[in-house]
């Protein structure tokens, strides 16, 4: 696919912010309770002025309607968790894809703000690009054109105008798909499709930003794009792998800095 930009939105940090967290993929599922305790400890405790969650928090949303449910107790500790964080410091959130249909009112009951994909911050003297990061693996075709149908406002009504049980069962059996062509990739020796470099130059120079910071691909590192240019992939979060990972992007005048929690 031929790389295009996005409008990119800016915000500008308050000059009182010293210190601002990245966090993304963490995949929160009433399945993996240590993935929700890791979590939450590190958002009650937390030093910075500011989170920036860049997608994937939950693995699998929707509808913001679900946190209100009988059956859905899982997501509204979850939701409890990010009231109390969105209380005492500024919190955002970056859709992903598997939580591209948090809304509005889910923000507005956390005090958060939904951050559009991509954002240029301004802070620390600098300008950071902040995305999901999934927009940008233009060489996962198949992805992209399920991303193209299921981002449009239409397909988004028709799926939330149905009733719960049968979105949570079109999610499994989403899910259970998406499993399926993951592990057939690995039999087959497919290589692992990462975003496309030219694409993520684009959108740096079009942003006028030297970094951008993203998940999604679950390969942490820092990848030169050219002079001036890099991209830095943020961890994502499995507390019960054999080395367990749950990694914080904190970023202050001192410059980047990975914090491991596990």
């Amino acid at each position: 696919m031929t790389p295009t930009v996005p409008q990119i939105a800016e915000l500008v940090a308050p000059a009182a912010w010293r210190t601002v967290d990245f966090i993304s993929d963490i995949h929160l599922k009433s399945g993996e309770p240590a993935n929700f305790a890791a979590w939450q400890a590190y958002m009650q405790s937390t030093p910075a002025d500011a989170v920036f969650i860049l997608g994937d928090l939950f693995d699998v949303w929707v509808g913001d309607d679900a946190a209100g449910h009988a059956a859905s107790d899982f997501d509204a500790s979850c939701v409890h968790v990010l009231q109390n964080t969105g209380e005492r410091l500024a919190l955002f959130f970056m859709h992903g894809n598997r939580d591209f249909l948090v809304g509005p009112e889910l923000m507005a009951r956390c005090r958060s703000t939904l951050l559009a994909d991509p954002t240029v911050l301004g802070f620390a003297g600098s300008r950071w690009l902040l995305s999901h990061g999934d927009a940008l693996c233009l060489d996962d075709v198949d992805y992209m054109h399920f991303r193209k149908q299921v981002r449009r406002a239409d397909w988004q009504q028709a799926f939330l105008g149905q009733p719960l049980p049968e979105r949570q069962a079109i999610a499994r059996g989403l899910r259970r798909q998406s499993r399926e062509q993951h592990e057939k990739r690995g039999q087959s020796g497919e290589p692992y499709i990462d975003l496309n470099a030219d694409a993520a130059r684009l959108w740096l120079q079009a942003a006028n930003a030297p970094t951008l910071i993203h998940g999604h691909t679950h390969q942490p590192a820092v990848h030169a794009l050219g002079p001036g240019l890099e991209r830095v992939v943020l961890s994502d979060w499995d507390a019960t792998a054999q080395a367990p990972r749950a990694e914080v992007l904190r970023l202050s005048a001192a410059g980047l800095q990975r914090i491991t929690l596990a």
